[in-house]
C-alpha cells in the first residue's frame, strides 16, 4: 500500500497540476488532477490564496447560457515554489533520503 501523501507533496501536486494545464486549470478538474475531495481542495486552495501561491480568475463567458467560469491560476510566487521544491527533492533524492 502506498505511504500518504505529507502535506508539502499535496500542495506541490496542486501547483504542479495547475502548471501542467498552461498556469490556468478549472476547480474540477484540479480536483480530480490532485486526488482530493472537494472539501480538501477548497481547504488547500484557501491557505495556497492567502499565501498567494495561487489566485481565482473569473472569466466572462461569452456563450448567454453559460455562468461565468473561475479558474485557478498559479503565480510566479508559486512557480517559485514548485522550483524550490524540485531542488529540496532532489537534493534529499542524492543522499537517499
Amino acid at each position: 500500500m502506498a505511504s500518504r501523501r505529507s502535506r508539502l507533496e499535496l500542495v506541490f501536486d496542486i501547483l504542479l497540476a495547475i502548471q501542467n494545464k498552461g498556469g490556468r486549470i478549472k476547480p474540477t478538474h484540479l480536483m480530480y488532477k490532485s486526488n482530493l475531495s472537494h472539501k480538501l481542495l477548497n481547504n488547500y486552495l484557501e491557505e495556497l490564496m492567502q499565501k498567494e501561491l495561487v489566485r481565482i480568475d473569473e472569466e466572462i463567458s461569452t456563450k448567454k447560457r453559460r455562468a461565468n467560469t473561475k479558474m485557478v491560476v498559479i503565480t510566479e510566487k508559486g512557480l517559485d515554489f514548485l522550483a524550490e521544491f524540485r531542488r529540496m527533492r532532489e537534493f534529499t533524492d542524492a543522499f537517499g533520503l
